[in-house]
């Protein structure tokens, strides 16, 4: 994947607009505490994360989405090897998603704010703290 693109941006949970600032201030997604922790600006060209007030109750609408692909991968993944049981399908999925939650709140996040903001490596916002 090369810098410039929305997948490099989503996959490594970078800035849109720089692909250098880190969007999370805890890279791994399964510290609890810092699971919702997010920079207000980027660190390196001072792009404001958050664009307009309760901007991210959109990526709700990703994750939902998110949520539905991984269902239904589990759900085929298990079909191709056995015939599952309804119950075998729900504890499964209810894995999944209690461990994937923190990974898909983040991608969520991160590829509704790319569908916003296009790269713009040259673009500079405001000198930040």
């Amino acid at each position: 994947m090369k810098k410039g693109t929305k997948l490099y941006s989503i996959s490594r949970m970078k800035c849109p607009r720089c692909h250098e600032g880190r969007v999370f201030k805890n890279a791994n997604p399964y510290v609890l505490s810092d699971m919702f922790k997010m920079h207000e600006h980027c660190p390196h060209c001072g792009l404001r994360y958050e664009i307009e007030p309760a901007f991210f109750y959109g990526a709700m609408y990703v994750s939902y989405g998110y949520g539905v692909a991984l269902f239904v991968a589990t759900y085929v993944i298990m079909r191709m090897f056995y015939t599952p049981s309804v119950w075998e399908v729900v504890i499964a999925l209810a894995a999944i998603i209690l461990l994937g939650s923190p990974l898909i709140f983040r991608l969520a996040r991160i590829t509704y704010l790319n569908l916003f903001v296009k790269y713009n490596p040259d673009k500079r916002g405001p000198k930040l703290k």
